[in-house]
């Protein structure tokens, strides 16, 4: 049987990401659970601002293709984001803009549509990044993802890990991994969902 696959990044630029770290241990959760777990900075795949000026002159840009790529290869969705001014970061947004243009010939919205996901933000606030999750899951849910109910905000974020990138407290960190456990729980579950129908109606 082959392996879940899941893609795992954060909408963070930042070297020192909180996010980054928490989307980390996520992955050991899922990979915890037989997962391929590929990881993703946005720092190696830089990408102009969403113009549609720019795409009619020139078509996708290289790194938007290689975007697409990662994410089409890949059934599920580990990520964490950053909250800016109560929403989603322009990085994020930007990436998924980019994502769900499609190219000649290919499915509407193919980078996103039956895929399972499952969010998680830090935030040096109290909250945790909490409302800007609201408007990612909005969104992802809006272009065809499934996205979990199951997620998590850890706050006080520049306190909350410790030099190994782990999270301090040990029933936080317990969560983040189960995370990861139960995207890839899930996303197993719906693609065999999805073949079985396939077979059924071949």
């Amino acid at each position: 049987m082959t392996s879940t696959k899941i893609l795992a990044f954060a909408g963070s630029a930042r070297r020192d990401s909180f996010n980054k770290k928490l989307v980390k241990i996520a992955t050991e959760g899922a990979r915890g659970a037989g997962a391929e777990v590929t990881y993703l900075d946005f720092r190696d795949l830089p990408l102009p601002l969403y113009d549609e000026d720019l795409e009619e002159a020139e078509g996708l840009p290289a790194n938007a293709r290689k975007l697409k790529e990662l994410m089409k290869a890949h059934q599920g969705f580990l990520i964490a984001c950053p909250e800016y001014n109560s929403s989603i970061t322009p990085l994020l947004k930007n990436a998924i803009d980019w994502a769900s243009r499609p190219e000649p010939g290919e499915p509407s919205l193919v980078c996103f549509k039956e895929k399972v996901a499952v969010l998680m933000s830090a935030s040096p606030g109290g909250l945790g990044g909490l409302r800007g999750l609201v408007h990612v899951r909005s969104i992802l849910g809006n272009i065809g993802v499934l996205v979990l109910p199951d997620q998590k905000a850890i706050g006080n974020a520049h306190q909350a890990f410790d030099e190994n990138g782990n999270l301090k407290d040990e029933s936080q960190q317990a969560t983040i991994l189960q995370l990861g456990n139960k995207l890839v729980t899930m996303t197993a579950k719906l693609s065999s969902s999805i073949e079985m129908s396939w077979s059924i109606q071949s």
